[in-house]
């Protein structure tokens, strides 16, 4: 009788729809993870300041989860979602710390390196 009534549970688990987890929250991260890490690459590129390459890539990324979230404000039986939007600016956020502690690290090297070759 016991493995009759789990066989029973088991196989109406599948019709079970409460459990449903949306990963539009993973997506909303990794879309401001690309965005921040983008920005952030072309801004130190160009002006070699680590400090505004943080600054415009967070803001960028924050900025692409706040747009998303207007257009989809505007569409019909859809609302402004404040959680995407900080999933967009927590991804962009992660994107940019990492990147800030790991550019740039090379310039202490270089010197010794050609400190020691003199």
């Amino acid at each position: 009788m016991k493995i009759l009534v789990t066989v029973l549970i088991l196989s109406f688990t599948g019709l079970c729809e409460a459990q449903f987890i949306s990963n539009d929250g993973e997506y909303h991260f990794a879309a401001g993870a690309v965005i921040s890490a983008g920005t952030y690459a072309i801004v130190y590129s160009s002006t070699k300041d680590k400090k505004k390459a943080f600054w415009y890539s967070l803001g960028a990324s924050t900025l692409a989860g706040i747009a998303k979230e207007v257009i989809d404000s505007t569409e019909e039986y859809n609302r402004f979602d404040a959680g995407d939007m900080a999933a967009t600016s927590l991804g962009g956020l992660t994107a940019t710390v990492t990147l800030s502690l790991f550019v740039g690290k090379n310039k202490a090297k270089k010197r010794k390196q050609a400190l020691l070759n003199y």
